[in-house]
Order: C-alpha cells, then structure tokens, then sequence
C-alpha cells in the first residue's frame, strides 16, 4: 500500500528507463485501499494514454503473517483492503470504460495460497482466495461485453516480501534463512523461487490476444509448487 502520494525515485527511475526504449510512461503513486484515489488515478491514466484497455492488479501485503490465533483484526483490515478491497476497486473503476470500448483484459495477481493454504499465512490466504472468486465473477459478468478477467497464481518467487517471509519463518523455527529457503523448496518441483520476469510473461500473455479465449482461469505460475492440503 502507497501512503505517500510523491512518486518514488526507483518509480521515476523505472519511467526513465521504459521511455528510453522509446515507449510511454507514467508513474502516479495510489493508496489501494481509498476509492478517490483509484479514480483520479484512472482518470490520470486515461487523459495520459487514452481509456484503459488492460489492468493488472498487482498490489499485496502479507501484514498479519502469524499464526492464526495472533492475527490481531487491524491485520484482517488492512490485508481485505489491500489484497481483495483494493482489486476490486481498480476493476470497478475500469469496467465501464472497456465495456464502452468493447472489451479490455484485467489480470489479478493470486497466489497459490488463493488456492490451499500455508500455516502461518491465515489473512493472506483467506483474502488471495478472495482474489480468485472476484476474478471468476467479473468473467461471468463481463465475458458478454468482451471484458477478460484471469489470475495469476505465483508460488515463491524471489522478491522483498517474500524474502521478508523466509526470515520470519526462519525466526520462528530458529534456523537459518538458507535452510529454511532449502525446506520450503523442498516441495517446489524446480527447486527454486520464481523471479519476477517469470510472473510477468505470463501476466503478458493473459494481457495479449494470444489468451484471447481464456477467461475466469487461475493459472499457477509455480515451478511446480503443489497447492492445496
């Protein structure tokens, strides 16, 4: 979640470098969980590039990363609002632009938590599960107004959150953040996290015509990380 509305120096540095390869870019810092900043956002967006015809829904916190009975209700309110509130605003401030533009794709990023569980993660979980039945809904709203709305579900792949996970569950088994990487990849057919550039092809090819007659899917980007109990 952004609370500071000024633009990030990495955000300004991402701009400069996607401009020097000759495209267009915008950088606009947006408090996922406010509704009023989702929509001048849009608006920003649409006055900059023209209506929206793609959106990814990429925003997420792992805030009450504890066991279940320690999870304290100011964790399960900001996890719904950034990782299920949040989403659903984005898509509801788009829709009606690409329904009058005749269609659009909208990616939300999951997890496979959104798809069984992991000990310790209980209002990520619920709220990634929550992801998948927003995205199953808007593809069966939307399907007939050409609208496209598909998951993403990454296991463990290789960013700050996730690093910020191996230490807390290295802390609470008292082991090392090496060993404890070892035993969660254990159960990982490739033996490692995913990078960032993996999740992000395939959200790119949900974007693009190619997936043109995929819709409510939850596809598992996880080097063969197995999902459920």
């Amino acid at each position: 979640m952004v609370t500071d509305v000024t633009v990030s120096p990495s955000l300004e540095q991402l701009v400069a470098g996607i401009e020097a390869l000759g495209r267009r870019a915008l950088a606009v810092a947006v408090d996922v969980t406010r509704a009023d900043e989702i929509t001048a956002c849009v608006a920003r967006c649409t006055e900059h590039f023209g209506g929206p015809d793609i959106l990814v829904n990429n925003a997420g916190t792992t805030i009450g990363a504890l066991p279940f009975a320690e999870i304290e209700p100011d964790h399960w309110d900001l996890s719904f609002a950034v990782n299920l509130k949040g989403p659903a605003l984005f898509c509801r401030a788009v829709l009606p632009a690409m329904v009058a533009a005749g269609g659009g794709a909208i990616i939300n990023n999951a997890s496979t938590g959104g798809l069984g569980a992991e000990a310790g993660f209980g209002a990520y979980t619920a709220t990634k599960h929550g992801v998948i039945g927003l995205t199953k809904t808007i593809a069966a709203e939307y399907g007939d107004r050409g609208v496209r709305c598909n998951a993403v579900c990454p296991g463990y792949v290789a960013t700050e959150m996730h690093e910020g996970a191996n230490q807390w569950l290295a802390g609470e088994r008292n082991i090392s953040v090496e060993d404890m990487k070892r035993e969660r990849y254990a159960g990982v057919a490739l033996r490692r996290a995913g990078t960032c550039g993996e999740i992000a092809d395939a959200i790119a090819y949900l974007a693009s015509p190619d997936s043109s007659y995929i819709t409510g899917a939850a596809i598992t980007v996880s080097g063969g990380t197995p999902v459920g109990l």
